[in-house]
C-alpha cells in the first residue's frame, strides 16, 4: 500500500519551516570566527578598532562550562580552539549580535593571530616524528582483516593482478546549510535545528555545557537534507549556539552561509586502495591481498566507522578463500572527514570493481562472464567468514540488468559508432556490488534502540522515534507501516517531531536502518500497543481505534504506550578483534549498467544511459524507493565526473556552487530502476536497506565504460577532461 508523500505538499508550497525561518523574539544572529592556517599555536586574537566589546556577543574557550570536547567517539575534537591549531578553518571564537550584517563583518575582520607550523597533507605516507600529532604514529585506527592463507594461494596462483585505485573527497551539497537556534526555557537550554541524529546532540551538548541529560532539549526541526553530513557535525554548531546563548541570555540563531558551509564542514574520505588478486586461468578468484588507507583530516569524527564499512566491503561480492584486507585511517591537516552516504562502501566498491576490469582485460574475459562466475551463491562466504544463506540469485541479478540495458545491442552498436566517428567514442560499463544495511556487528544491540506507539485519547495513534525525516521518506514509511500494522487508514497515523524530551531513542538516522530496523521496531510497538488495550495479534481497523478509546474511559493517562525494542536477529555473532563473523543482519546487492560518451575534443563525458537493477528485500513504496536509487545514481555521477574539492595548504577552496560543480538536469540521464523483491523476515515488512546502497555503483560503471570506450584504465577520479586527457595521450587514442 503505497501512500503519498505526508510532508510532500508542505515542501512543494514553501509552507515548510526550516531552521533559518524560525520566528525567535528578541535573538541574535550568531558567527564563527576561524582560523585560516592548517596547523600552528594560536597566540591572540586582533579585533578591529571599530569593534566594541559591549555591544557584541564573544564566547572563547575559555567560557565554556564544560569539557572544551565535541563528544563522539572520542574527546579529542575542540569546539573552539585553545592553543593547537590542526586545520584551516578551525573554531576559535564565537560571535552574536543582533544585526546579521554586524556578525558577517565582525567575522571578516577579526584577524586569529598563529604561529605557523608544518602541516601534514600526505595521508599516503608514514609521518616524520615532527609530524605526529595524534598517538605514535597519526593513525587513528587500524584493521587486520584475515580469511585462509593469502601469502601462500597468491604464490601458488597462475595469475596475480595488482592495481592502485584513488577517490576524491566528496561535498555533501544539501539542499539547505547547517542551522540552529539556541534558547533557554525552564533552565533547560533548547537547541532546535537541521539534523540526523538528535541524541549524539544531547551527548555533545552534555559533554560541552556540564549539563545532565535533564538539563537540554534537542529539536530536529524540517530538514533539507543530510546524507552523513548531518550526522556528526551538527553537534559542533549546536554546542556553538548553546554556548552563545548562556552568555548572551537570549536566543541565537546560528546559520551558515553556503561558502561557510563547504569551507567548515566534513566530506567524504579520499580514499587509496591498493589490490593484488590471484586467479586462475579461467578467472576464479583464488586470493586477494587488498591494502585500504583513508585520509582522516585532523581529528578522528567517524573515520574508524568509515573504514570499518571499507574494509568488510573491500573484497566485493565475490567468493574467496583467501583474503587479507589491511585497512589504515589517519590524520592529516586537513578539515576533518566523515560521514557521507555509503561511508567507505562507495570508496572500496569503486576499487573492486575496477580490479574486476583489470583482471578480465588481463585474462581476456569479458567482465560480465568474470563476475558472473565469482559472485556469491548461498552456502558461500564474503570475506569476513559469513555465510550466505539470504536465497537471493545474484546472477539472476546481474543477467536482469545486462538484458535490461541491451549491454550486446550496445556494445555491437558502439563498434559501429566509434569505427564512423572521429572527434567521439562510446562505450558500456557493468559493476556488481552489495552493501551492509543497519551498524556493523553488535552496533546494533549495542544501541538498543526503542520506538513508542502510543494510542492518544483522541484515538489517533502516534508513533515516536528519534529517526528524522531530511528528505528521504521516513514520515510517510513510518506512517505507512505502523497503518498496515494495524489496519488504520493513514490519516489516522501521526509521526511524532523527534526531540530528546518526548521521543526514545531509536538511534541514530544513519547506516541505511531507518526503514529496516527502525520501522520494525514501529511494527513491533503497534503490536504491543494492541496488548496494551487488551486486542489479540489479529486485531485490525475500527476495533483497534475503538479499543485505544475504551481504554482511554478507564485510565487517567494522556496515552497508552506501545514500546518496539531491537531484538537481534538469530545467528548474528560478530568478532570486532578479528573482524570475523556476520558484520550485518542482511546485506543487499545490485547490479548497475553505465553507458557513456565521450568528446575527443574536449573528453568531456556524457552518461547516455543508466540501469540499476537492485535487491533490498521487500519495496516498501515504490515511488520512494525509486527515488532513492535515482537520487544516489545521480549523486554518484557528480562524484565520478565532476565533484573535485580543490585545496589549498588542505583547504577547499572552491567553495561556490559555480566552481564546485554538480550535475544539472542537464547531466543527468534516463535513469531505468528495476528492483529484485527477496523480503528479509527481521526487517520492516521484508525490507533492508535502501537509502546509501545506490550511490555505490555510479563510479566504478561509469569508469568501465569509459575504459571500453578509450581503451584506457581510468583509476582515480573524478574523470575531469584533464585527467582523461592525460591517459589518452599515454595510450595514443585516435
Amino acid at each position: 500500500m503505497d501512500i503519498l508523500r505526508r510532508e510532500g505538499l508542505a515542501k512543494l508550497s514553501g509552507s515548510e519551516r526550516y531552521v533559518d525561518d524560525l520566528a525567535l523574539d528578541d535573538f541574535l544572529w550568531g558567527g564563527t570566527v576561524r582560523s585560516t592556517i592548517p596547523r600552528g599555536r594560536l597566540r591572540g586574537i586582533r579585533f578591529p578598532d571599530w569593534f566594541d566589546d559591549e555591544d557584541f556577543v564573544v564566547v572563547r574557550a575559555a567560557d565554556i562550562p564544560g569539557r572544551n570536547s565535541i563528544y563522539l567517539k572520542t574527546h579529542d575534537q575542540p569546539a573552539l580552539v585553545e592553543s593547537e591549531i590542526r586545520h584551516a578553518h578551525e573554531p576559535v571564537l564565537l560571535l552574536a549580535h543582533e544585526s546579521r550584517s554586524a556578525v558577517r563583518r565582525a567575522v571578516a575582520e577579526i584577524e586569529v593571530i598563529a604561529e605557523p607550523l608544518d602541516p601534514w597533507l600526505d595521508y599516503v605516507a608514514d609521518p616524520p616524528p615532527e609530524m605526529i600529532q595524534h598517538g605514535d604514529d597519526n593513525v587513528f585506527k587500524r584493521i587486520d582483516l584475515r580469511k585462509g592463507d593469502v601469502e601462500a594461494a597468491l604464490a601458488t596462483a597462475p595469475i596475480v593482478v595488482e592495481g592502485v585505485y584513488e577517490t576524491s573527497a566528496q561535498e555533501h551539497i544539501y539542499i539547505e546549510p547547517q542551522g540552529m537556534t539556541a534558547h533557554v526555557e525552564d533552565g533547560l537550554v533548547v537547541v532546535r535545528g537541521s539534523m540526523q541524529c538528535p541524541f549524539y546532540v544531547e551527548k555533545a551538548l552534555c559533554n560541552l555545557l556540564g549539563r545532565p541529560e535533564s538539563g537540554v532539549r534537542v529539536v530536529q526541526t524540517p530538514t533539507g537534507g543530510g546524507f552523513g553530513g548531518k550526522e556528526e557535525y551538527p553537534s559542533m554548531i549546536a554546542g556553538h549556539a548553546a554556548l552563545l546563548t548562556l552568555e548572551a541570555g537570549r536566543p541565537v540563531k546560528l546559520v551558515y552561509e553556503r561558502a561557510e558551509d563547504m569551507a567548515a564542514t566534513t566530506k567524504r574520505h579520499p580514499s587509496r586502495i591498493r589490490h593484488r588478486t590471484g586467479v586462475d586461468e579461467d578467472g576464479k578468484l583464488l586470493a586477494q591481498e587488498i591494502d585500504v588507507r583513508l585520509d582522516g583530516g585532523a581529528y578522528l569524527t567517524l573515520s574508524p566507522v568509515v573504514l570499518s564499512r571499507a574494509c568488510i566491503h573491500a573484497a566485493g561480492p565475490y567468493a574467496c578463500d583467501h583474503v587479507r584486507i589491511s585497512g589504515t585511517t589517519v590524520l592529516t591537516n586537513r578539515v576533518p572527514y566523515g560521514a557521507f552516504r555509503g561511508f567507505g562502501n562507495p570508496q572500496a566498491c569503486f576499487a573492486f570493481e575496477r580490479q574486476m576490469d583489470a583482471i578480465a582485460r588481463r585474462l581476456g574475459i569479458d567482465p560480465i562472464e568474470l563476475r558472473r562466475r565469482n559472485l556469491i551463491r548461498d552456502g558461500e562466504s564474503t570475506a569476513t567468514g559469513h555465510v550466505i544463506t539470504d536465497g537471493t540469485d545474484r546472477v539472476a541479478l546481474l543477467d536482469r540488468a545486462v538484458a535490461l540495458a541491451d549491454v550486446r545491442a550496445k556494445r555491437a552498436a558502439h563498434v559501429t559508432f566509434n569505427a564512423r566517428t572521429p572527434d567521439a567514442r562510446r562505450g558500456v560499463g557493468v559493476v556488481t556490488y552489495h552493501h551492509g544495511a543497519g551498524f556493523t556487528g553488535a552496533g546494533e544491540v549495542e544501541m538498543d534502540s526503542r520506538v513508542h506507539v502510543v494510542g492518544r485519547r483522541d484515538g489517533i495513534v502516534e508513533v515516536r522515534a528519534a529517526s528524522t525525516e531530511m528528505g528521504q521518506g521516513t514520515i510517510t514509511v513510518f506512517t505507512q507501516l505502523a497503518a498496515e500494522r494495524l489496519g488504520l487508514a493513514p490519516d489516522q497515523i501521526v509521526i511524532a517531531p523527534p526531540d530528546t524530551r518526548r521521543v526514545p531513542n531509536s538511534g541514530p538516522t544513519v547506516a541505511s536502518r531507518t526503514a529496516m530496523i527502525v520501522g520494525h521496531l514501529v511494527e513491533r510497538g503497534c503490536d504491543d500497543l494492541r496488548h496494551e488495550v487488551g486486542l489479540t495479534d489479529e486485531a485490525r481497523g475500527p476495533i483497534v481505534r475503538d479499543a485505544i478509546l475504551a481504554w482511554h474511559d478507564e485510565h487517567d493517562e494522556d496515552v497508552v504506550v506501545g514500546e518496539g525494542r531491537y531484538v537481534a536477529p538469530p545467528g548474528i555473532e560478530w568478532n570486532e578483534e578479528t573482524y570475523e563473523g556476520a558484520a550485518y543482519g542482511a546485506y543487499c546487492w545490485a547490479a548497475h549498467v553505465a553507458d557513456v560518451e565521450v568528446d575527443l575534443r574536449t573528453f568531456g563525458v556524457r552518461v547516455l544511459d543508466y540501469v540499476a537493477v537492485q535487491e533490498v528485500g521487500r519495496v516498501l513504496n515504490e515511488v520512494l524507493a525509486r527515488g532513492q536509487i535515482q537520487g544516489g545514481v545521480v549523486q554518484g555521477i557528480g562524484w565520478a565526473l565532476l565533484e573535485e574539492c580543490v585545496e589549498r595548504d588542505g583547504a577547499m577552496v572552491n567553495t561556490q556552487l559555480t566552481n564546485y560543480i554538480i550535475p544539472t538536469s542537464g547531466d543527468v540521464p534516463p535513469i531505468r530502476v528495476d528492483f529484485l523483491e527477496n523480503p528479509y523476515p527481521h526487517g520492516a515488512g521484508g525490507a533492508k536497506g535502501l537509502g546509501e546502497f545506490p550511490l555505490n555503483g555510479p563510479a566504478p560503471a561509469i569508469g568501465s565504460a569509459i575504459a571500453s570506450a578509450l581503451g584506457v584504465e581510468p583509476c582515480a577520479i573524478p574523470f575531469t577532461p584533464e585527467r582523461l586527457l592525460r591517459l589518452a595521450v599515454e595510450a595514443r587514442v585516435a
